[in-house]
């Protein structure tokens, strides 16, 4: 009788890709996506007060937070 194969679980490469502001501008003005003026207010603010990436996250998620 012939011995069941084992699963083996694959590691995959976990790869990251960044892209820049105004490649993203780019690809959702495909999609029909377009930036209200209080986002771009949001942005520019954070570009001021220069918020890293995971601060960023957390002001939009606030933002949004309701309650």
């Amino acid at each position: 009788m012939p011995v069941p194969k084992k699963s083996v679980t694959s590691k995959r490469a976990v790869s990251k890709l960044v892209i820049g502001r105004e490649r993203f501008a780019k690809i959702s003005a495909v999609e029909g996506i377009k930036p209200s003026a209080a986002m771009k207010k949001r942005v520019a603010q954070f570009d001021r007060d220069g918020l890293s990436p995971a601060e960023r996250r957390r002001e939009i998620i606030k933002a949004h937070k309701k309650g």
